[in-house]
């Protein structure tokens, strides 16, 4: 039973990486498009600790850990640089 809920979240959050997608496509302004590429890092990260539940191992929670940092320190620096125009001043 444990099986088909995690098939069901992959399922779900590769859905939502494919709407990010197409939203980081189709979108208007560069804000909606920062936002979405958040959106997709976040769906990113439970992939990745899904795929680590469903092999039991702890190395991909580690991946996890990094990538959710460099999201982090990447949204950040786009809105510094879309309200200032640079990152270090």
């Amino acid at each position: 039973m444990i099986e088909y809920a995690i098939y069901f979240a992959f399922a779900c959050f590769g859905a939502a990486i494919m709407m990010c997608l197409w939203r980081i496509i189709t979108a208007d302004g560069v804000g909606t498009r920062v936002l979405a590429l958040d959106t997709m890092v976040i769906n990113t990260i439970a992939l990745l600790i899904l795929y680590g539940l469903s092999i039991e191992t702890e190395i991909f929670f580690e991946a996890a850990m990094i990538i959710a940092m460099l999201g982090f320190v990447s949204t950040v620096a786009y809105a510094r640089f879309m309200l200032r125009g640079n990152i270090i001043e």
